[in-house]
């Protein structure tokens, strides 16, 4: 796996979007896959190793999430994904690429399948649909956000109460989910 980075434009001057990628055999098909609102690339990571033995996976942090940069203006966030990947498709240097995407990286996969000339082949979605209730809603809006927390122990806390209807996670995969969701603060 190999960090690369891609600088894109919006309407604040440019941002550095972070993608991991996993060449997979020569000739592979390209694989993106995109996390949801409030996650990171790293969610796709046990995913991402079991198919690339078949594919060239790549795994973006959009901005503001991960290793990406954080907009100066929040209002740009929506208005740039689709751009962003855009620009991240063009650099990959592909015909075509498959998707899958989670929650937000559905919705991003969705809007831009649904683009004349799209360059999406195939689409997976999970956690989305063409339609969010307002009960989904509610509940993101209860925990979206840039909280601070005192240690790594206590964002894992957090962590598995916002996500319990992740399923039976082992604590190693509650760690790890906790480990890729920190960053220090300045």
């Amino acid at each position: 796996m190999v960090d690369r980075h891609l600088n894109c434009l919006g309407s604040s001057g440019f941002h550095r979007v972070v993608y991991s990628e996993r060449p997979g055999p020569a000739g592979a098909p390209t694989l993106v896959c995109v996390h949801g609102l409030t996650r990171n690339a790293r969610d796709f990571d046990t995913i991402a190793e079991a198919l690339s033995p078949h594919y060239r996976v790549v795994t973006p942090d959009m901005p503001g999430r991960g290793k990406s940069q954080w907009l100066t203006d929040p209002s740009e966030y929506s208005s740039l994904y689709l751009s962003d990947s855009a620009a991240l498709i063009a650099r990959l240097d592909v015909e075509s690429v498959d998707w899958i995407g989670t929650s937000m990286g559905g919705l991003i996969g969705m809007m831009l399948a649904a683009q004349p000339g799209s360059p999406i082949r195939k689409l997976v979605i999970n956690d989305i649909g063409p339609l969010v209730s307002k009960i989904g809603l509610a509940r993101i809006r209860d925990y979206v956000g840039d909280p601070t927390f005192p240690s790594i122990d206590a964002l894992e806390a957090a962590l598995r109460a916002t996500y319990a209807t992740f399923g039976p996670l082992t604590d190693a995969q509650w760690r790890k989910l906790a480990r890729d969701s920190a960053r220090e603060k300045p």
